[in-house]
């Protein structure tokens, strides 16, 4: 953006006069990352990463705010458990983002993970180059035994909670408990550890544009810092971390009902100056997408 003498705006970067996409191959080839750019003092960021205005999120003062839902008391047949189904329809229906609480992960194990994922990008560059590709086909080699098990055992526990949703949200669409496991939905599990460092110019980008999720739904673990906001009403919403708590939201392939059960969400990360942010996702999608987009069709609610 350019502001003239008369107080104009003239944004300069709606239509770049440059080479993209070589400017973000020659970034990429540095297999450094935006840590790289930050480890080296920039105090301007790349062009590349230059949002229009348009594109950029304010804050809002608004007086929604994300469902929590206490899963205490979830299994099968206990008092509770119709009343936990309820607050989740509602809060697809109405919102397609909820936060969990009393969810059966280990606050050792969340806190475990998001230290792990402040490990692997603060420790040296060359180091991590050594991890660094875009083959998302290939395997990573761990280097440690300890980062290993509490990965292990995040999944193990994420996995667990996935299907006590999975089940949860059957219910919640008039289906049989095992309905959408019956469909291979939990058959695909992805898990991404993001790491946003300290951002010269916040003003001027994102850490993670707007966007919606593919898959069925998506667990969340944020840390305390925040940053995560989701669209509600035609408004950005602040996703406050609620210590303990695990964000949930909905992703397309549960906007399978030709009823339009569960809200469609779309969400974004807001760098804010002189904040590291990290957030560890963990996605359930199908492992056969075109047989679940068969499938899905029977959903009804």
């Amino acid at each position: 953006m350019v502001v003239t003498s008369k107080g104009e705006e003239v944004q300069e970067h709606i239509k770049p006069e440059y080479d993209r996409k070589s400017e973000l191959k020659a970034f990429d080839d540095t297999k450094t990352g935006v840590k790289g750019l930050v480890d080296a003092g920039v105090t301007k960021i790349p062009r590349i990463f230059i949002h229009d205005k348009s594109q950029l999120i304010d804050s809002v003062a608004s007086l929604f705010s994300v469902p929590i839902i206490d899963l205490e008391g979830v299994d099968k047949g206990s008092a509770q458990r119709a009343g936990i189904i309820e607050k989740v329809r509602d809060a697809c229906e109405k919102f397609g983002f909820f936060q969990v609480v009393n969810h059966g992960i280990a606050k050792y194990v969340m806190d475990e993970m998001i230290d792990g994922i402040r490990r692997f990008h603060e420790q040296d560059i060359e180091v991590k180059k050594g991890f660094y590709t875009r083959d998302f086909t290939r395997r990573i080699v761990y280097k440690s035994n300890f980062d290993l098990d509490i990965l292990i055992e995040y999944s193990k526990q994420v996995m667990r909670l996935g299907l006590v949703l999975f089940e949860i949200l059957s219910e919640a669409l008039g289906l049989n408990p095992n309905h959408l496991k019956d469909m291979d939905c939990a058959e695909g599990l992805l898990v991404l550890g993001h790491y946003y460092p300290a951002c010269p110019e916040p003003d001027l980008t994102l850490g993670t544009s707007n966007h919606a999720d593919n898959g069925f739904f998506t667990i969340l673990l944020q840390d305390q810092m925040g940053g995560l906001q989701i669209l509600h009403e035609n408004q950005w919403v602040d996703v406050p971390p609620v210590p303990g708590a695990l964000v949930v939201n909905i992703a397309d392939l549960l906007q399978a009902s030709p009823y339009n059960c569960v809200m469609y969400l779309q969400d974004s990360v807001i760098q804010r100056r002189g904040q590291i942010h990290q957030f560890l996702y963990v996605f359930f999608y199908a492992a056969h997408h075109e047989r679940q987009v068969q499938k899905r069709q029977n959903i009804e609610c």
